[in-house]
């Protein structure tokens, strides 16, 4: 183990790898303060990036520009009324109020601190429990994977929208999608339409950049609303203060990184979800509920702790089952298969040296973000000047460029293009795009376990609940599916009497 360490740190603290954390750093600052650009975004483009890149160097550019970006989403919300990424929007309101009080220092280093507060609680987890989950893993066989795979797009469907009919419809889409092509058990052309194009499937990495890329330029083109103005000149010191907060909210911070990190690990919920879960119970159980909405940080640090503790806790499942805990670490799954360290418990056995740098990584972009992230802070005005006429274009170019890049096919721009366009309408209509992604990423582990369960039992469904560990998966399925209807009949209420 001690030799796997050691090589982790020679891994991490070489200077490329190091060079590569403080540009990713900047590049997520940049694309989390512009409103518009979320960390999803950020993740794909530097995908064609990273192609070029050894896997660990790869693997510090994702996490360390996912994690920038999270918080620095917040520097819009507090300062414009808009958040730069949909993990900042539970509590824009909230923080554009203190900076209307004169309070916009404190918000933003409450942003600032907790967020790095709960992506080191977030880490500690990811470190404590991978390897015992890689561990219990190893039990697994293709009747387990199955359940959890199901399990996993079940609650893909159920968390990330209130309308499960619609997570429903863009999940079976994400499994169309996954069916094309020639990756299948059979080996068996299937939906090419004689397209030699099609053979190999739909390029996941082109649908991604075009799912979070193409469909916010698109977005920004339709938009029509005028821009917002400043309500502050300067930003003095977001530092003074916070250790008074932190004294006076213990529970809150550790109550929003324990959410974050659950929410986190739950496939397809993701950081935005966290932090809005995380502001609702703290308004449910402050002192002060009537401040919330006025200008009270209480639910700052609360959801702040959330939001970039769930980027470590989707990660386990990642890592571990090679299941995507939110649309990032969905991207993220590609460039590991990518770059030969495909997810699943033999990553720990194997290569333990790329699981610890892994871990390091995430030590290193936590502790950064604090110095950087005043930097971000100090600069924010000129960064919220530069204008999106110019920047959306470029980012465009880098798309086209990008994706082509990949396998120097013009037919994955195609596919980019098209998903962007896609993904658009789906959002503009109110359907989740999380469920789609995870049908695209799990749709072939579902069937090729399906497929290998089946030739084992000789056909015999009976054998799929034969097994513990497979039987309580699909207990817990069981329960997910029900529960709506479940709870309408537990939770009936009364009806009044009439006399």
């Amino acid at each position: 183990m001690w030799t796997a360490i050691g090589q982790a740190f020679s891994m991490v603290f070489e200077p490329y790898t190091l060079m590569v954390m403080v540009a990713a750093a900047f590049y997520g600052l940049f694309v989390g303060a512009v409103p518009g650009l979320t960390a999803t975004m950020a993740t794909a483009l530097l995908v064609p990036v990273t192609f070029f890149m050894p896997p660990i160097p790869a693997i510090a550019a994702m996490v360390t520009a996912t994690a920038m970006a999270i918080f620095s989403g917040d520097i819009p919300g507090c300062l414009l009324r808009i958040p730069g990424t949909p993990a900042s929007a539970a509590y824009t309101d909230e923080a554009f109020a203190m900076t209307k009080k004169g309070q916009a220092e404190m918000a933003l280093g409450a942003g600032l601190v907790f967020s790095a507060v709960g992506g080191f609680f977030g880490t500690v987890v990811l470190i404590l429990a991978a390897p015992a989950l890689a561990d219990f893993a190893l039990n697994f066989s293709s009747f387990e994977y199955f359940w959890l795979v199901l399990l996993g797009l079940t609650c893909a469907v159920f968390i990330t929208t209130n309308q499960p009919l619609k997570g429903v419809v863009t999940l079976l889409l994400g499994l169309m999608v996954a069916c094309v092509g020639l990756g299948n058990p059979a080996g068996f052309p299937r939906f090419t339409f004689g397209n030699a194009e099609l053979t190999g499937g739909i390029g996941m990495i082109a649908m991604m950049i075009g799912m979070f890329a193409i469909s916010e330029i698109i977005r920004f083109v339709v938009d029509t609303s005028p821009p917002a103005e400043l309500v502050v000149e300067k930003v003095g010191s977001v530092m003074s203060g916070q250790w008074a907060l932190a004294k006076k909210y213990p529970k809150q911070i550790l109550r929003g990184s324990v959410l974050g990190t659950a929410v986190g690990a739950l496939p397809g919920a993701g950081a935005d979800i966290a932090a809005w879960m995380a502001y609702a119970m703290s308004k449910k159980f402050s002192k002060e509920p009537e401040k919330f909405g006025t200008g009270h940080v209480e639910g700052i640090v609360e959801s702040g702790s959330a939001n970039n503790s769930a980027l470590a806790g989707a990660w386990i499942p990642a890592l571990v089952f090679g299941i995507p805990g939110d649309s990032i670490t969905a991207i993220v799954i590609g460039v590991l298969y990518m770059k030969n360290m495909n997810p699943g418990p033999a990553l720990f056995t194997t290569n333990p040296q790329n699981i610890y740098a892994v871990f390091l990584l995430f030590i290193i972009a936590n502790i950064i973000m604090i110095p950087l992230g005043i930097l971000c802070i100090k600069v924010a005005k000129r960064i919220l000047l530069v204008p999106r006429e110019v920047l959306m274009p470029l980012i465009l170019l880098f798309c086209v460029v990008g994706t082509f890049a990949i396998n120097n096919s013009m037919f994955e721009v195609g596919i980019m293009l098209v998903a962007g366009i896609l993904a658009y309408i789906l959002e503009a209509n109110k359907f989740p795009i999380a469920p789609a992604i995870l049908g695209v990423v799990l749709g072939g582990m579902l069937e090729e376990n399906f497929i290998t369960s089946m030739i084992k039992s000789n056909g015999d469904l009976t054998a799929f609940l034969a097994r513990p560990i497979a039987l309580g998966l699909a207990g817990v399925c069981l329960l997910v599916w029900t529960w709506p209807l479940m709870a309408k009949l537990l939770f009936k209420p009364s009806r009044p009497q009439t006399a």
